[in-house]
């Protein structure tokens, strides 16, 4: 997982939960993302802005094993931008 990447996706998912945790938390945490306390609609806030800066489409419908926890969505996202 690079840096750079953990760091930009902690900062959309403390953007799309208005602030709630902050990016420093989302980096410290290897816990579910809704132990970190994102709500659904932060998840879909989320979804949004991962699918729109990546290009990296993350669907509901299947198997979301990546929307798991923090760690989980870093490493989707950077097998898929690599």
């Amino acid at each position: 997982m690079t840096d750079s990447l953990a760091l930009r996706i902690a900062d959309m998912i403390s953007t799309a939960c208005d602030g709630r945790p902050t990016a420093g938390e989302i980096l410290a945490s290897d816990g579910s993302l809704s132990a970190l306390g994102v709500t659904s609609l932060g998840l879909l806030r989320l979804i949004d802005a991962v699918e729109e800066e990546f290009d990296v489409p993350l669907d509901l419908d299947g198997e979301a094993a990546y929307l798991d926890s923090f760690p989980s969505l870093v490493g989707y996202v950077a097998e898929r931008t690599a």
